[in-house]
């Protein structure tokens, strides 16, 4: 192989995270009111079977979301959720959670 060939393609693989989708968290935050129910106004939920998820990683919430849709996680309430969500919606919801406060670390 081409040894600039091969340098170009190093620098692109090093860089590919910088070109990654990001959601839009004012756009998620419109598309999050279905979420209100279970997970509460900004992702606190006050009750214990529904999982807080305000201040998660953003990248850990749309994963999440994927693989309900894709069947990998089940719960049918997230599978009838997700079910009609495009991958920009996942990414913008991601988004919006990600910037909430609410994630406890316990020591």
């Amino acid at each position: 192989m081409n040894r600039n060939l091969l340098i170009a393609l190093a620098a692109l693989a090093l860089c590919a995270p910088a070109y990654a989708a990001k959601g839009d968290a004012a756009v998620g935050k419109t598309k999050a009111e279905p979420c209100k129910a279970c997970h509460g106004e900004a992702g606190i939920s006050v009750a214990p079977e529904f999982p807080k998820i305000a201040g998660q990683h953003a990248d850990y919430i749309a994963t999440a979301l994927r693989h309900y849709k894709l069947g990998k996680r089940k719960n049918p309430i997230m599978a009838g959720q997700v079910a009609n969500l495009s991958d920009k919606d996942m990414l913008d919801l991601a988004a919006w959670f990600s910037t909430q406060s609410g994630l406890a670390i316990k020591y």
